[in-house]
């Protein structure tokens, strides 16, 4: 596994009001949390065509985010000697909404395609998309890979419900010709689960959505 620095810095109102959370003695508050208003901003935005390409109103999805656990995450990865034996940050799903990415010119955010399960580059779905949209948007499994000689930087802004929201697929999208495939599960438990699994550091499978997975039978 490659080297990463890695900040949380988390939202935690409607209009983010920022609590550090990792980020002694570095003086970049302020600029995160602009950072992270013009990213709800735009989450938004993203969130109500998302809405509107589904067929449903443009403020369908608002009201899940009214109490959001939203964060931002400044990552930095160092250069490795070795990079196609190392990785910045393992395989693994967003589990959230929605991530904005923002990245240097330097790049190395990789997705797995489903067909035959090489790697490119490009911008990943989130999970509670798919469970909403009922998978006609689909999360998919990326991953960071390494520079050999030079530093790599980003910094996402993840965006997520309110802990106490029960996530499903959408009721507007599901009936008897195309039922639910998700059985609801709460999103505050399910991130409290899947935090303390360190994907950076051990190859290993995570909690995963797949897991409320309704059988083809069961639904």
């Amino acid at each position: 596994m490659g080297e990463v620095d890695a900040t949380f810095i988390q939202a935690t109102e409607h209009s983010p009001k920022l609590v550090v959370v990792e980020a002694d003695g570095i003086p970049l508050v302020e600029e995160c949390e602009h950072y992270a208003q013009e990213g709800q901003t735009l989450a938004y935005k993203l969130m109500e065509l998302i809405s509107l390409s589904l067929g449903l109103p443009a403020n369908r999805l608002n009201g899940f985010f009214e109490d959001q656990t939203s964060y931002v995450r400044l990552n930095h990865y160092l250069p490795c000697p070795i990079p196609h034996l190392a990785l910045g940050i393992g395989r693994h799903n967003d589990s959230g909404a929605l991530a904005i990415l923002a990245q240097d010119d330097v790049g190395g955010l990789e997705v797995k395609q489903k067909t035959d399960g090489e790697w490119i580059e490009v911008k990943p779905i989130c999970d509670i998309i798919q469970v909403w949209s009922n998978e006609r948007y689909e999360s998919v499994e990326h991953r960071a890979v390494v520079n050999f000689e030079k530093n790599r930087f980003s910094i996402p802004f993840f965006f997520n419900p309110a802990h106490y929201t029960m996530l499903e697929p959408l009721k507007e999208l599901t009936n008897d010709q195309n039922p639910a495939k998700y059985k609801a599960y709460n999103w505050g438990k399910f991130l409290a689960t899947r935090r303390p699994s360190n994907f950076q550091k051990h190859d290993v499978e995570n909690i995963q959505v797949s897991h409320f997975r309704l059988s083809e039978k069961s639904s």
